[in-house]
């Protein structure tokens, strides 16, 4: 009887020992499974964001599993589905945010003001997952356009944030086009204790160039208004426009300057 009881805690303790086996597909740490049939890898080469969100979703736009994935995962940059044999639509995001976006519809990827906007990068596409297993190496294409706001004078002594508020452009896109898809009120604002003079204010363009409308506003540390500007600025969809100048002594321009490589370009138009 001794000797049951003591096998008996013997087992006990083996199995509380064992750890379950779990499969989290929010997550994209848990490395390729033997028995999935669809593996995504995107070139870490040139890729700066920090976050990749993977969606796979049904012909009918209805999604079956995402995976997010931080830079500091382990196994960032490539991401594995089990799937029943199909069609699908793949999309994938990169991006720099503090949070993932929204994706339950692939028409209409969402972030937030909160989460910050930032340089956004796209694939889509249809697959088919059939008998054998399916790897795919995707190349991302840039979809927001970018603001660069810069300012050439100093600062007032009481001035201790700086708000940019816009619209004219979305928050969020349709991944089918790569285009913004609501009309968003897109507001960011800045701690400008450390003497920042450099704003990067991004949007996804409704077509492949538009306008939006950009009120600049600076605040005492107690948010008092202290100066307020508005500008109409173009932009173009993967390229940036700079608004440089003295904010404060009221002369803004839009100044020719040495193309940035990594985007496709930049619009200069002075007014």
């Amino acid at each position: 009887m001794k000797q049951t009881l003591a096998l008996l805690v013997l087992l006990l303790a083996f199995v509380s020992c064992e750890k379950p086996i779990t499969s989290d597909d929010s997550n994209g740490s848990k490395g390729v499974d033997s028995n999935d049939n669809l593996v995504v890898n995107v070139p870490k080469d040139g890729l700066l964001s920090s976050r990749l969100n993977f969606a796979v979703y049904q012909q009918d736009g209805t999604r079956v599993k995402q995976v997010n994935q931080k830079s500091d995962d382990t196994d960032f940059g490539t991401a594995s589905f089990q799937l029943d044999k199909g069609d699908y639509f793949l999309v994938v995001v990169a991006h720099s945010s503090d949070g993932n976006p929204t994706m339950a519809n692939p028409k209409k990827i969402q972030f937030t003001n909160s989460q910050g906007f930032t340089e956004t990068f796209l694939f889509c596409g249809n697959v088919t997952v059939g008998d054998e297993r399916e790897e795919m190496s995707i190349a991302l294409k840039r979809i927001v356009s970018l603001c660069r706001f810069v300012l050439e004078d100093d600062y007032p002594a009481d001035v201790a944030k700086m708000r940019f508020y816009y619209t004219g452009g979305s928050g969020a896109f349709d991944a089918t086009t790569g285009l913004g898809c609501v009309n968003s009120r897109q507001s960011l604002t800045f701690d400008v204790s450390d003497g920042r003079k450099q704003f990067d204010l991004y949007t996804f363009l409704h077509d492949t160039e538009g306008t939006i409308h950009l009120t600049v506003t600076a605040y005492s540390a107690n948010d008092n208004v202290l100066f307020e500007r508005e500008f109409d600025v173009p932009l173009v969809q993967n390229k940036m426009t700079w608004l440089t100048g003295s904010f404060f002594l009221g002369s803004i321009t839009i100044p020719t300057v040495s193309i940035h490589m990594d985007w496709g370009g930049e619009y200069h138009l002075t007014f």
